[in-house]
Order: C-alpha cells, then structure tokens, then sequence
C-alpha cells in the first residue's frame, strides 16, 4: 500500500536515526508485511542485530515504542518475532478512501515523467490466418498500451505485419493462376491459409511455376508497377480479415497501426552502410554479419547476427534494426517494447546490443523483449486442432462467444435478442482474454474452457458479475445523497474492502513498471472478493442508519468503477447486467 507506506516513512526515518541506523538502511527494511492479519506494512529488524548488538525481537520491541506516539492516528503497531507491523487504522483509511471515491482517476496519479512508447505487438502475416499462437502477443500489447497511456504516457501502436519477401513472389504468380475475379479464387477471409498452402504446394512441386514466382520477387524487390498492384491486392484482403479479428476481440489496433516490413524496405541499405562506417560489419562465408558478443553457437564459437546474405538479401535482423532506426529518429519515441514470445530472446538481444554498438539508441533510449509463454492444451503440449494444426483465433474467439452464450442461458434465461447476443460477446472474449492476462505473461498457461468460463474463481465472468450485482443495487436507490457521504468502516469487511480501493493504484502503476497486466487481474480478483464478503456480511440498502447506508453505497459505486476501469485497462468489457 504505497500511500500507507509514502504516510508513514518521514516518522520511520525519525525513528531509526533515534536509533542510530542510516536512512537508506532503515528505508529498505519497511516493506509489504509477509501475513495480512499482522499488518500491511513490516519492518524486518533481523539485519540490524549486528549494528545495534541486540536479538530482533529487543530491537522490535524499541523500535515499536519510538513509533506508536509517532503514528498514533496512521496506523497500530505490533511486534512479532522480530517484525514491526503496521497496520493501517480505520480512520485514516476512512479519510483516504474518502479522497479516492471522490476522485474521477480513483487514486492513480498520472505520471511525473510521461514517456513516448512504440510498442510492437500482434504481428500477423500477410496472406496467413491469425492463429491461437497471436493471441498473446496481441492481448498482452493492447493491454499495456492501455495502462500506459491512462498514466499520461504517449503510445504508438506498431503492428509489424509480414508483408514482405520472398513468399510474395509465389502468392502473386498464384494470384494470377486463379485469376483476380475468378470464383475459384481462393483469397478470401475464409480460407488464406487454404490460399497460402496451395501456393506453397505449387512452388514445391512445380520447377515452372518457382521460377515464375523467383521472377517476380526481383519485380517486387525492384518496384515493378503492376507486381506492386498485385501485391497490395494480397495486403488488402488480408487486412481485411485482420480487421474482422481484431474487432472481435476488441482491441485498439487499425488500419492506422500497421508497419509491414515493406514499410522499411527503403531503409535497409541505410543500415548496411552504419553498421559498416562504425566497423562493425564483417564478412562470413559471403554475407555480411555482426558479431555483438556474449552469444556462442553449438560449437562455442561467436555467434552473428546476419544483416545481408550472401545473395543479397536482407534478414529479419536487418528491418529491425530498421525500425529502430525508424522509431527512434523519425517517431523520436523514448522507449521501444516487443511483445513476442521468448524463443525469440536471443534474437533481440543480439539486435539491441548491435543497434546499441552502433549508436542507433541514444542514451535515453530503452529496448524491452516483453517476453511470453505458450498456450497450452490439457495434454500440456502447444493448443493445437483436432487435425494437429494451429487453432485458428476467430475460430477460438467464436467458440467462446457461443459457450458464453449457452452459460448465460443457464444462469440468466431472461436475457434474450441482441443483449443478449451483446453480453455473450463480453462474457466470451473476455474469459479468453483474462486466461491469458491473469498469467504471469513469461509463462506458458493452459487453455481450459471450463475454468475460463466459470463465474467463480479467478476468472473474467466471476469479475464481470460482480460489477454486474453492484450495478443492479442502484437500480433500487432513488437519491443521489451517498455520493456526498463521507466513508463510515464500522467492522472488518467494510475495513478490507477499503483497503482493496486505497490499493488500486498499486496494482496499476507495478503492471506499467513491470510491464505485466497479471498484477491488475490479481488486485481485480482481490477486491471482488472482498466485495462479495462486505455484500454478504453489511447491509446496503437495508443498513440500519442513513449515514451507514450512504457510506456503503459509496463503497459499492468505488468497487464498480474499480472493477470496470481495471477491466478496461485489459480490454475487456464490465457489462451492467448478466
């Protein structure tokens, strides 16, 4: 609880000069406590036996006398082997809780220091289907798009697409083969994948129709006027199908947001020569590679990173340090985020220590792999199809739409027509989103609809609900006289559901700093829970006096916000009734 912790440090400090400890020790010693019946916040006073020539439990039991007269109306203090707990009082929670309901940004304080960010995330190919395998990079991005500029932050969307290379020579040669307005033509947002593995099936066994589709990758490179045309036929149709994704699954990204490789292509060249005016460029077996250090092959031996092939052609490695480049001089952004999956961290460590080399990042500059695991399936293996391939994401995202749809006509039968169809969306997506977010996003997670959709438990529905329940409390109140309550706790449920709100801000900023939208899933699921323990437990509407009734009424209107700003904050949408 950072406003409890920032309230009572000036005494803390007080207290351990009396004692003849350094500031910046006695700081670092108050921390979260470790048991949250003993308090929320502990002092460890283990490592000071040795300075001060006293057991722990002498040393707490000092230092809780100089601090009880110092924090008399903050917080209550106690010692428990060796530990100082402090733990707030109910009315400075009562006046700080006060200031939070009354405030539109719940506590969270923009910040001090707001940053441009280019984050990259999503990052599907051109003429290829959005598999499960996307889902990640592409809740996770949005996610941290959306707590990082709710704390003031400028963002700028980079959806890398695929829309490059060599591939793109045997797509078009297809394209032509079928013929742009043929019926037979497979291009269409039912069935890239179909499009792509007939043209590849081709290219495989047809010596023709490879030298055909070689011929055209050099009309590409060299910017031939109709190949070009061809081309952006094939970008088109798939951002098409991009776009039917994304707004299923409701996420910020558009048209807008798109940076393919292409977008680069005229930049390459430009990272050749910077790379060779800094010395940094080496020939290895015909191509021109980097060798950044602290990267060894199989063998033990250096390992490059490869910038140009030996006929050529660029890498991967190249447009990245493309869009740095790019994102840096053009966009002037502070910080550059990736959200891809963890096999791909050495590439990008290899990529921000040669662009670093290379004085391509400035000082305050930053470069971040937001990392992530795998989606599972209940074998604990890669989620694929029933047919062993990659589970296509709209087909994922309409399953869970119409499993949702079937819970909500068990629990709710009255919802019917479009509202209904409106929540089952919610509920569905949502459930599929939280799954993936609530994980800490560096580890691998299992897949499993029955949990997800469950409204109980760490879960989407079980969160939604809870705003939904709070929301239908008003529909019985007809004054607005409790939004200018003051907070009343007058027992231990009222207590731990204000603490849940003081602590919001906490969750939000460690998701930002850390870059995991897990700790606002955490915090979310701890105040519902308190709620459902304060609605069982201290009656709303029925409360025996007026000023409890407004209080609390307060309290469940701060909850609701809390809850749908923290599943906003994920993307996922807090429906007002289930």
């Amino acid at each position: 609880m950072k406003i409890l912790y920032h309230s009572v440090l000036p005494s803390i400090t007080k207290a351990m000069l009396e004692l003849g400890v350094p500031v910046d020790e006695g700081e670092n010693l108050l921390g979260k406590s470790t048991v949250a019946d003993h308090g929320d916040l502990a002092i460890a006073c283990h490592s000071l036996s040795r300075t001060l020539k006293k057991s722990p439990a002498e040393i707490g039991e000092i230092l809780s006398s100089i601090l009880i007269p110092l924090l008399d109306e903050i917080a209550n203090i106690s010692t428990v082997n060796g530990f100082v707990n402090l733990k707030a009082k109910d009315s400075w929670l009562e006046e700080k809780c006060s200031e939070i309901c009354n405030d539109i940004r719940l506590g969270i304080p923009l910040s001090s220091n707001p940053r441009t960010v280019a984050i990259d995330y999503s990052s599907p190919n051109v003429a290829k289907e959005m598999h499960v395998g996307h889902l990640r990079s592409t809740v996770i991005g949005d996610s941290l798009t959306r707590i990082l500029e709710f704390l003031g932050n400028t963002v700028i969307r980079e959806n890398h697409i695929g829309d490059w290379g060599t591939p793109f020579g045997m797509l078009i040669e297809h394209l032509l083969d079928m013929g742009e307005d043929s019926d037979e033509n497979e291009l269409s947002v039912g069935d890239l994948d179909g499009f792509y593995k007939t043209a590849r099936n081709k290219f495989d066994s047809d010596e023709s129709f490879a030298d055909r589709s070689r011929a055209r990758v050099v009309l590409l490179q060299s910017g031939d006027e109709e190949t070009i045309r061809l081309w952006q036929v094939l970008v088109d149709e798939s951002t098409r199908y991009f776009n039917e994704v994304y707004q299923l699954l409701g996420v910020l990204l558009v048209d807008a947001d798109l940076m393919g490789e292409s977008a680069y292509h005229h930049l390459l060249p430009n990272v050749v020569s910077r790379l060779n005016e800094q010395g940094l460029l080496k020939n290895s077996d015909g191509a021109d590679v980097v060798f950044p250090g602290g990267h060894l092959n199989r063998d033990g031996e250096p390992l490059p990173l490869i910038v140009r092939k030996g006929d050529g052609g660029y890498n991967y490695a190249t447009t990245d340090l493309a869009c740095i480049i790019d994102r840096v001089e053009r966009l002037k952004v502070d910080d550059l985020l990736y959200v891809v999956g963890t096999p791909q961290s050495r590439h990008f460590e290899m990529v921000f220590s040669v662009a670093n080399q290379a004085g391509l990042l400035n000082d305050s500059n930053t470069t971040v792999h937001v990392n992530f695991g795998s989606v599972l399936g209940k074998d604990g293996k890669v989620l694929k199809s029933r047919s062993g391939s990659a589970v296509k994401l709209v087909d994922l995202l309409k399953e869970s739409v119409s499993r949702a749809n079937d819970v909500i006509g068990d629990k709710n039968p009255d919802l019917t027509g479009i509202e209904r169809e409106n929540i089952a969306k919610a509920i569905g997506i949502g459930a599929v989103k939280y799954a993936d977010l609530s994980t800490d996003r560096t580890r691998d997670y299992m897949f499993d609809w029955t949990r997800m959709l469950s409204f109980e438990g760490d879960t989407a529905p079980y969160l939604q609900y809870a705003h939904a329940r709070i929301k239908s409390i008003f529909e019985r109140v007809d004054s607005d006289d409790w939004k200018s309550s003051p907070i009343q706790i007058i027992n231990e449920y009222e207590s731990r559901l204000a603490r849940s709100i003081v602590s919001f801000s906490d969750a939000v900023e460690s998701a930002a700093t850390n870059l995991m939208p897990n700790r606002i899933c955490i915090h979310l699921h701890e105040i519902a829970s308190s709620f459902g323990s304060f609605y069982e437990n201290c009656p709303v509407l029925n409360a025996e006096e007026i000023s409890i009734k407004n209080s609390r009424l307060l309290l469940c209107d701060t909850t609701a916000r809390i809850l749908s700003t923290g599943l906003e904050l994920l993307g996922i949408d807090a429906p007002n009734r289930m």
